[in-house]
């Protein structure tokens, strides 16, 4: 039996099996993927936002090239944090179930299960896209996740979106010769564009480089064109991929699988005691960005973190 269980290898997860493990208790961290299975997902050449301290977990010193680091350079940060505090995972060992029991939970995975007293559930919200919704979304020429420019050569591309994702690969995939067209529903780009990215892609624009249709939505995708709802009317345009970048959300159906409740308002966040981070079920624990629901921009790595402090102390107190 496991003092706590942890559902998720992420930076959150490892930061909540690192506060566990200063405290004393035996920890163990279930992982249905790889480890940091978000972040290897993330584009080839990504470079963060944050600063490498910011992104720091377990006083392990995270030392990058640049103030900001790359993907890469994040993947071999957070092996060296989970090898330099011998944190228990096993990865590829999905959660299939909790059920309450009398000394705590069982936790149903894809391999085994495990008895604990307390679990946290740190699953992030990447692995569910959110979804166009329309005829054709299903063909494989339709992507939700982008990896780099290369595939897409020479292409005639659509890039759904307005925030910094799409900013990114619409840029991207341009400089490398695609054809680019993005398709935006709001009437210009996020606010939350990147500044030093936010007047190249309306530079961009501007020129006709690449092409965009504000106010507008992808109504339908076929093997070799899409067809666009514009304010001036429909649009038939020749493409050869769809890049979504719509965002992501939390896999509701997993949390719900699991027995926690979904507040019923605008972010949909799971229901948790905002100081203790405990949810509906007494000693399940929610960390990191799943805390936000639908508002996916309120938690990140670098706030998100301090999360497990706050579930360690209300741990603590149940004894």
């Amino acid at each position: 039996m496991y003092d706590i269980i942890i559902i998720g290898a992420g930076p959150i997860g490892l930061a909540c099996a690192i506060e566990a493990k200063k405290q004393g208790y035996n920890v163990l961290i279930l992982e249905k993927g790889l480890l940091v299975n978000s972040l290897y997902h993330f584009p080839t050449n990504m470079t963060f936002f944050s600063t490498s301290q910011l992104l720091e977990i377990g006083d392990v010193p995270f030392i990058s090239h640049s103030d900001k680091p790359t993907r890469r350079e994040a993947l071999e940060y957070f092996r060296r944090v989970v090898q330099s505090w011998d944190l228990p995972i096993k990865l590829y060992e999905g959660v299939s179930g909790l059920h309450k029991e009398a000394t705590g939970y069982r936790v149903e995975t894809s391999k085994s299960h495990y008895t604990t007293r307390f679990v946290i559930v740190a699953t992030g919200f990447y692995d569910t896209p959110n979804r166009l919704d329309v005829p054709g979304e299903n063909l494989p020429k339709v992507k939700h996740y982008y990896d780099e420019p290369h595939p897409y050569v020479q292409q005639n591309i659509a890039v759904i979106g307005a925030g910094n994702s799409a900013a990114d690969v619409a840029l991207e995939t341009y400089l490398k010769g695609s054809q680019v067209t993005m398709v935006i529903r709001e009437s210009t780009l996020k606010s939350g564009v990147k500044y030093w990215i936010k007047p190249n892609i309306e530079n961009r624009i501007k020129e006709g480089s690449i092409k965009a249709y504000f106010n507008s939505k992808v109504i339908a995708i076929r093997e070799n064109e899409i067809d666009i709802q514009t304010p001036q009317g429909p649009v038939t345009l020749p493409n050869d991929f769809v890049l979504a970048m719509t965002g992501y959300r939390p896999n509701y159906s997993f949390l719900r699988q699991l027995g926690l409740t979904i507040n019923d308002d605008e972010d949909q966040a799971p229901y948790h005691d905002p100081n203790s981070f405990e949810t509906n079920l007494d000693g399940v624990y929610l960390a990191g960005v799943v805390c936000g629901g639908l508002n996916t921009s309120k938690w990140f790595i670098e706030n998100g973190r301090e999360h497990a402090e706050s579930i360690m102390a209300s741990i603590i107190q149940k004894g």
